[in-house]
């Protein structure tokens, strides 16, 4: 297969991506080139150009006047692609964002990797769905095997006085994540909550106000 390079890419992406689309609703059906270009809003001769082009990459299996449908390695790239905008549609939610959530995960997706990834799979847990409601695909292998299986994620706000956690995502302006660096404290760091403060062992890291309690996320043991 012809690795996917360069600044067309995304093209590629939103390509897969919008099949995986089709495939969550029928994963069965064909998908129209003409389908495909209203979906994405472009000519319907750039989608069958597109298609054609992917088909050859290994991506689609594409027969003329039928249609398309994702091949395994299509249907792989395509859920990695609409699991990440998901993802970064959470993000926006937590932020939180005013602008166009959906426009911005668009422009996001591209931009996580494989460690921003499981960043932002611990601020959701291992069944997390978007902010409309919609389940966020599974995990590529590699990615799940990063991924803690006993865990769940909750915000600093959400533990109990006295219980520990592992960090998971610092949602704090540039100066309070460089201090908490400056006491070795980053992601994967267990640390503990005592009312609006947090601890590491017996060292105070910081006190917190209850947005930046918010901002904090832990993923604890379910055992």
């Amino acid at each position: 297969m012809v690795p996917m390079v360069g600044h067309f890419q995304e093209f590629e992406d939103e390509y897969l991506e919008t099949m995986y689309e089709f495939y969550e609703s029928d994963s069965d059906a064909r998908v129209r080139t003409g389908q495909l270009a209203s979906r994405l809003g472009v000519s319907p001769a750039s989608a069958t150009e597109m298609v054609q082009r992917l088909a050859q990459r290994g991506y689609l299996d594409y027969v003329p006047y039928k249609g398309a449908m994702l091949t395994p390695d299509g249907l792989v790239h395509g859920r990695k692609m609409k699991r990440r905008h998901r993802l970064a549609e959470v993000l926006l939610e937590i932020l939180p964002y005013e602008g166009n959530a959906h426009e911005t995960a668009c422009r996001l997706e591209h931009a996580i990797d494989d460690d921003l990834e499981v960043a932002l799979s611990a601020l959701v847990g291992p069944e997390g769905v978007d902010p409309s409601g919609r389940p966020i695909p599974e995990p590529t292998e590699d990615i799940a095997l990063r991924l803690p299986s006993n865990s769940q994620s909750l915000s600093f706000r959400q533990l109990i006085d006295g219980q520990e956690g592992k960090l998971a995502a610092l949602l704090l302006p540039g100066a309070a994540i460089d201090l908490l660096r400056g006491d070795g404290i980053g992601i994967g760091s267990v640390v503990v909550k005592k009312g609006h403060q947090i601890w590491q062992e017996d060292k105070l890291l910081m006190t917190l106000s209850d947005e930046w309690m918010e901002r904090i996320f832990v993923t604890i043991s379910k055992e």
